[in-house]
């Protein structure tokens, strides 16, 4: 098929969507750019937190393994693991809010496409390392907790691909929706974890399992708020 071609079908495509209601109405529109812009910020906030926390003030993940009770794990393999899995998040974290701009959706449709594709394949290579670290977390429900979190990671992103694959915007929109909130996880997972332990005298395992279900229900729970809303359709 020729560039000029496919061109012509994807003006088409998204004009049909407008008329089908797939795309949010002009009212909503500064809400949209509003709550994008917001989210990118944050993320890229996080981003350099989590850059400078995991690679540059504790390469070694000291502090982290120190607030465990007991550590099994292999060292080596462990901190390779961790390090893919938080490398591979951050390119999540960086494609899904470039993916969430209205602009880049409806005027720079290939650039959304490669970026769309980007985000889904480290989410999908994030699955190995996530499981494999989700192991060596504290205390039973936190591990149980994790693997939930991997799974619906995996696939609500899984969904938004195949829904955009059929052509299905509508439906992408709230799978991709859902897979973007959960990007942002392990951001709410540390906003929780010291308020459950210091403010409320939990111990830490005990914390970290209910930062860890928290941020779970906290982000699917702001993920179907967006998606009634239309604020990043």
């Amino acid at each position: 098929m020729k560039k000029s071609d496919r061109t012509v079908r994807s003006v088409i495509f998204y004009y049909t969507s407008i008329q089908k209601g797939w795309y949010i109405d002009v009212k909503n529109r500064k809400e949209t750019k509003v709550a994008a812009i917001l989210l990118s910020v944050v993320a890229l906030m996080w981003i350099m937190h989590t850059l400078t926390k995991n690679f540059v003030s504790d390469p070694g993940f000291v502090k982290l393994i120190e607030a465990k009770d007991s550590f099994t794990a292999d060292r080596w393999l462990w901190t390779f693991m961790l390090r893919a899995h938080i490398a591979l998040a951050v390119v999540s974290l960086v494609t899904g809010p470039i993916g969430s701009l209205r602009n880049v959706r409806t005027k720079s449709i290939a650039l959304h496409r490669w970026n769309g594709r980007i985000y889904v394949v480290s989410i999908a290579l994030n699955f190995i390392p996530g499981l494999y670290v989700s192991f060596f977390a504290p205390g039973g429900m936190t591990v149980v907790g994790f693997l939930i979190l991997n799974l619906l990671w995996l696939a609500t992103t899984w969904f938004g691909y195949s829904n955009i694959r059929r052509k299905n915007i509508e439906k992408h929109t709230r799978w991709i929706t859902r897979s973007f909130f959960l990007t942002y996880a392990n951001l709410v997972i540390h906003i929780l974890l010291p308020i459950s332990q210091h403010a409320f005298g939990f111990t830490y395992a005990t914390s970290y399992a209910i930062a860890v279900w928290g941020s779970m229900l906290l982000n699917l729970g702001l993920a179907e708020v967006f998606i009634r809303k239309k604020w990043l359709a």
